[in-house]
This record gives C-alpha cells, structure tokens and sequence, in this order.
C-alpha cells in the first residue's frame, strides 16, 4: 500500500482524536477498501472493531464531542456515533481474534483491518492483491449462506468500485440464488437503487438477472425487457449529446426524498409488468416510493401513444399533462423500445440514433418513429410553448362568475376544453374563452 493511500487512513481525518481509541483498535470494511483505492468520500462512514467495550468507547466519544449516540446491538455490542458529516460505528471484536472476525466477512478487499496506532495492515485473505486487481473474491460460501443479501451485495459492490467477480465466485452466486428469497424485499431494492444511477449499474443488473438473483422479487422481467435495460444509458448519453436539458434532466432525481433519477424510473420499467397498474402495484410491494411507483406506470402507460402516428394538437395536450416531469424517462424507455423492436446493427448504433436525432432538430430524418417525438421533444424544452406548458386563460371561479352558475365537475370540463381551444388557436383571450364556456354549456 502506497505512503499516499495510508495517508488517506489517517487519523487526522477522523472526527475525533486518536486518543479516544484503545490499543489495540482496528479501522476495518469500506473505509479501508477505498482509501487503497484512492475514493474520496463526501460524507465520511467508518468502522472500527475494539477488542474491549466498544459501547462504552462511542458513549465516551459522543459525550465529549456531543455528538449522536445509537445503540444498534446490545448483545453484540455495536453503537454508531453520529457527527455533522460522519458516521462512525464501534463493534466489538467477533469470533476471539481479528483475524477470525475478518474471516466472518463476505469480500476479501472488505476484510483488510489497519490499526491506527501502528499503521499497520492485516490482510488475512490478500484483499490488498485482490484491490490491485480490481477483483471481488469472496472469502467462503458458508458467509454468503449466513447473510444471502452478500449475494446480491457483491454486484452492487462491482458496479460502484468498478470491478469484476472472480469466477469462481460468480458461480457459487449462482449456485446460492434460490437463498437469497429469504432476502426482504426492501433490502434487495435498496441494493439496486444503488445501481440505477449508473451504466457500470445497469450491467450488473442485468447479471444479476441472468444469475437468478432477482426472478423471484421481478417476477415479470423478461429478456427482451432486460435486453433494453442494456439500451437505455447509450440513448440517455445520445440525448445529453444532442437535447443537453434534455440528457440533463435524467440525471436529476425525482425529488428531495427520492434519490432515483428519471433514468433510473426508465430502467424500472424493463424489470416489471408491463402492465401499468400491475407493475405500480408490484414496485409498492417491494417497498418503491409511491412516487416512484406511479411515475414507471406513468412511462409505461404513455409509450403507446408515442408509437402511434403523429398526435394531434388535442392529443399532444393530454399527453403533455399526463407526462408532466415524467416526460425525460417515457422518451428515453420510448426510445429503447424503438430501439429493440427494430433491431438491426445499423438502427441500434448510437452514432446513428445521434445523426437522427440531430437531423430531425433541422428537417425530418429517415426514422419515423425520431420524427413522432422530435416535435414533442422541442415542445417539452420550450418553457414557453403553450401546448406543452400551457398558461390558464381563466379560472373556474372566473367562469362562475361571469356566467352566474355553481361549482360543480363541468367547471373542470370547462376548463380542460378551453385549455384545448387555446392550443388549437380556437381562442387567446379571456373574452373569448368565457363566451366558449358559455356556447359549452347552452350546448
């Protein structure tokens, strides 16, 4: 290990003094792995095994910093201190060694420990070789079989290190899957929300897939759907290429409290039913946010109207007030489905989804489909545009008021229909939208 990566382990990065450590104490998991790595990390998560009262070492931590103090484990004497930008948790050393504690852990480059005080490493299972090589080994099946979430926890781990799964341990995975159904589901979602977000993700997805480790929480996923889960980081790129708000908008996520990106709801939509409500309801029972839920059914219910001939000024309306901010992942998973349905080496490559798209900003380009959406594409970007982003000629309390009648559910049928005719040119004043709802409702 280089001078500059134990530099990185260093005390003068933790939150707190060295002294608070016993001898001897070890820095073990993650932190370690990364600060081989060289990964900086923004919020600061680390982990130490004390031989001693690890309780009793947080408690005093916490104390004299005033920071949060958790008990997470009596019985097996694990706290977590809690600092404005650190976690810290304190376990007490299993298994009546270190090396035997780190034996109990799933990935050799996760079960390296450096001490602190000495600047020592311990590498029972030669995990720092393994880091060189940017290889995920695991340490023995028997400890993916005492936590089977490490199965799935292993493609996570390669997707965001980007790293490879030994062989031979990609096959005991494969061998193990049937056990990762004692899994719950929220944990199995937690793992691919981490992959959602990115293209090194999304392969691993799919190997997840094809290894078993995810039919029974996606019971409806297919291969050509998974196929198209292969499609959907090039045709993103493509768009952030040639519509940068566009590209740009699929990487935001969809709100404060819910980190997945619209490209991550577009990718949602190749492990599901295809069905809306069904895949709505199946995505709530693997515990997905409401707003992710009806946001992939939203995608999959708004598709076939894409793939129908150019829509009308009306058609476009609704369309554009269904979508709403969903809109970036229908066209994205729009594409894809394009994409596959006709596939062919020419059609599939991106430099040709590209020279269309760029072509038809200008002029119509030779795929018909990238001509139907191009036009609503320009539409959506336009914050102006009145068919897409539509600016209410009135209110329902001015109809009442002008005309003299109650509220009832035709003053929303009022609205919607002069909300049509202003996109249709029909009117563009107030005048003129209250004499519409008035011939409306003698009619």
């Amino acid at each position: 290990m280089s001078a500059q990566n134990l530099s990185a382990l260093s005390p003068e990065n933790y939150p707190f003094d060295l002294e608070f450590l016993p001898q001897p104490c070890y820095l073990v998991g993650g932190a370690v792995r990364d600060g081989m790595l060289g990964r900086k990390r923004e919020y600061l998560d680390l982990d130490f095994i004390i031989p001693g009262d690890a309780v009793e070492v947080a408690k005093s931590i916490a104390k004299h910093y005033k920071a949060g103090f958790v008990l997470l484990d009596a019985e097996r004497e694990i706290a977590r201190v809690v600092f404005k930008g650190a976690t810290v948790d304190f376990a007490r050393q299993e298994g009546g060694s270190l090396e035997k504690d780190l034996l109990r852990r799933d990935f050799t480059v996760n079960a390296i420990a450096y001490n602190p005080h000495t600047q020592e490493i311990i590498d029972p299972t030669e995990g720092c070789a393994d880091i060189s090589r940017s290889l995920l080994r695991m340490i023995s099946a028997a400890n993916f079989e005492d936590d089977p979430l490490r199965l799935m926890r292993g493609y996570r781990q390669a997707s965001q290190l980007v790293f490879v799964i030994d062989e031979a341990t990609q096959s005991v995975i494969r061998s193990l899957a049937p056990i990762i159904n004692r899994v719950a589901a929220e944990r199995i979602r937690a793992e691919i929300s981490y992959m959602l977000g990115t293209c090194e993700g999304s392969k691993w997805i799919i190997s997840a897939w094809e290894d078993g480790l995810l039919t029974n929480f996606f019971k409806n996923s297919s291969r050509e759907n998974i196929d198209r889960l292969g499609l959907l980081d090039g045709i993103a790129s493509t768009l952030e290429e040639t519509c940068q708000e566009l590209g740009i908008q699929l990487r935001d996520s969809l709100s404060n409290s819910v980190k997945t990106t619209w490209l991550g709801i577009a990718k949602l939509t190749c492990l599901v039913n295809q069905i809306p409500e069904k895949a709505e309801a199946e995505l709530l029972e693997l515990s997905y946010s409401r707003a992710e839920a009806k946001s992939v059914a939203a995608v999959l219910r708004l598709i076939p109207q894409l793939e129908k001939a150019p829509l009308s000024l009306r058609e476009q309306y609704f369309f554009f007030q269904e979508a709403g901010t969903v809109f970036p992942s229908i066209i994205v998973a729009a594409i894809s489905m394009s994409q596959l349905h006709r596939r062919n080496a020419n059609y599939n490559s991106q430099e040709n989804l590209k020279t269309n798209l760029e072509t038809n900003l200008e002029t119509n380009s030779q795929d018909e489909f990238i001509n139907n959406i191009t036009p609503l594409i320009k539409r959506y970007l336009r914050a102006d545009d009145k068919v897409a982003h539509p600016q209410p000629l009135v209110t329902g309390k001015d109809i009442m008021e002008a005309l003299g009648i109650p509220a009832s559910p035709m003053i929303g049928k009022l609205l919607t229909e002069i909300a049509v005719a202003q996109v249709e040119d029909r009117v563009s004043t107030v005048a003129e939208a209250i004499q519409l709802a008035s011939t409306l409702i003698n009619s």
